[in-house]
């Protein structure tokens, strides 16, 4: 078996020295945007915005920009996504839509439904060659490309509801994966198809010493959870002692730094962390360069990139896009600007506001890193605080304070005529001092935000900082019906969202006796 990771990996780097660019960015994108329109131009969606008079213009990205307008789901959805779902086809995509991804529900619609078309499946495919191919940058032990791969996703049983099926977009893809793959992939067909989330992490514990494991994919908070288990149950001091050539970790939809400490204790040896950029609506890009933080957009796979200017131009206090905004293509972004991503796709979403705020850190490799929401921000009286600064802050707490924070929210509120915040801090460290964890997160946005510095000294009153057991939150997210995967906790808590945590901690107190 070892043949097979060498010859792979020899022929990932023979294949690196012999690619050669074909085009730059700007011609990339208008290749793309061109093929969508071409294809959809006879839907109901291209027919009514008249994709073909776009398509003839001599000016057609112009004419595009003009002509249609700005999309998020509950917009899309309302005026055409639901006919999709009722059955109809060449909606806004020319096929009948067999796969509907449900979204984690951070965000606007609590279940979300994005249609997942054959020709999405076949980019997101590509997209995972072109990481593999990219994985010849980093110094990876050839042995690990013939090892099992444990992606801890949702459950990969689809819903069947009619015409359609529905069901985490990591089912759907495990539902398509090739079959030279099957024998890589961990925890295998049936386990992975157990709905129960719980039920799933407990076979995959137990069977964890049969595996050979050289790559983990999955968001890090549920990922950190199940080595936890495997380790505690199998009674080892690290997971290498189970797994000894794990050698990568993939992972993607969070900030990975408030875990990489905590994360790094359950090692026995360093590995290669490589960052990928998915959602429901598609695959994007993945970190291409060792020793860099910025995730690589791949430009030619049947996504089409615009982006926002995150400011108030753009954006209200709710984080609604206003009418008309400015938007720019990937050639015309500028560094450390926070941009709002809009999309259109090859699953039939168009000017399509995805929910992400990003960061140009190389324009040259157009290179981004994901910074925070457009809805999941905080600036109740100006401090523009974002899930970036969020990060630091806790960030600062662990090492200062030596201590493992897994999750962590954050809510805004009146107080005394003026404005404050509480955080929320999970963590199962004990005597935790709430008051030196708030004088480091005040300390440490005063710091990092110029603007919240500002407003510390005039609107925004005072910080309340709660310190919780982690598995509230956990609890919390299995009340919702949201445990497992692919589901995040949201960083910022705002109007019913908040009243409802808010409401779930008291009825807990009351049931603990407090």
């Amino acid at each position: 078996m070892a043949i097979i990771g060498n010859l792979i990996s020899r022929s990932l780097r023979i294949r690196k020295k012999f690619t050669v660019k074909l085009g730059t960015p700007r011609q990339y994108q208008l290749q793309v945007l061109h093929r969508l329109l071409e294809k959809a131009k006879n839907t109901q969606f291209g027919r009514h915005y008249k994709f073909q008079e776009i398509l003839d213009s001599p000016s057609f990205m112009a004419q595009y920009r003009a002509r249609i307008p700005v999309h998020n789901y509950n917009k899309m959805n309302a005026e055409w996504w639901y006919k999709a779902l009722e059955g109809e086809d060449n909606v806004s995509w020319p096929e009948k839509v067999k796969y509907f991804a449900l979204s984690s529900g951070t965000s606007e619609s609590a279940s979300k439904h994005i249609p997942v078309t054959r020709d999405m499946l076949r980019t997101v495919k590509k997209v995972g060659v072109k990481q593999l191919y990219s994985m010849a940058n980093f110094d990876i032990p050839p042995r690990s490309f013939e090892k099992g791969i444990l992606m801890l996703g949702g459950t990969t049983s689809l819903y069947e509801k009619g015409d359609y099926y529905e069901g985490d977009m990591s089912g759907i893809q495990a539902k398509n994966i090739p079959r030279w793959f099957r024998r890589f992939y961990k925890p295998g067909g049936r386990i992975s198809k157990k709905p129960n989330w719980e039920q799933r992490i407990k076979l995959i514990v137990r069977k964890a010493r049969q595996w050979d494991v050289g790559t983990v994919c999955g968001v890090p908070a549920w990922v950190q959870i199940v080595l936890e288990e495997i380790i505690k149950y199998h009674g080892v001091k690290n997971i290498h002692e189970i797994w000894p050539n794990l050698a990568i970790y993939i992972h993607g939809g969070v900030s990975f730094e408030p875990y990489r400490d905590s994360f790094q204790k359950l090692l026995g040896k360093p590995i290669t962390f490589i960052e990928t950029y998915m959602a429901s609506e598609g695959s994007f890009g993945f970190q291409a360069r060792p020793g860099t933080k910025g995730i690589k957009l791949v430009l030619n796979a049947g996504i089409f990139f615009e982006f926002i200017p995150f400011n108030e131009e753009n954006f209200d206090a709710d984080g609604e896009v206003k009418p008309n905004p400015k938007s720019y293509m990937i050639h015309e972004v500028v560094e450390d600007v926070e941009y709002a991503v809009m999309l259109s796709t090859c699953a039939g979403a168009w000017r399509y506001l995805i929910g992400d705020v990003v960061k140009f850190t190389s324009v040259k490799e157009h290179e981004i890193v994901i910074v925070g929401r457009t809805k999941q921000f905080l600036s109740l009286c100006g401090e523009h605080m974002s899930i970036d600064n969020m990060n630091k802050a806790i960030d600062m707490v662990q090492k200062k304070l030596g201590i493992t924070v897994k999750e962590f929210t954050i809510a805004g509120f009146p107080y005394e005529n003026l404005f404050a915040h509480r955080w929320y801090i999970g963590t199962d460290d004990v005597n935790v001092d709430s008051s030196k964890v708030r004088e480091i997160i005040d300390q440490t946005l005063s710091e990092v935000n110029d603007d919240y510095a500002v407003e510390r000294t005039a609107a925004l009153k005072e910080i309340f900082v709660e310190i919780l057991p982690n598995e509230v939150f956990i609890d919390y997210l299995r009340c919702k019906g949201k445990e497992g995967a692919m589901n995040k906790f949201p960083r910022v808590l705002k109007g019913e969202k908040a009243k409802d945590w808010q409401s779930f901690l008291e009825t807990k107190a009351v049931a603990n006796g407090k």
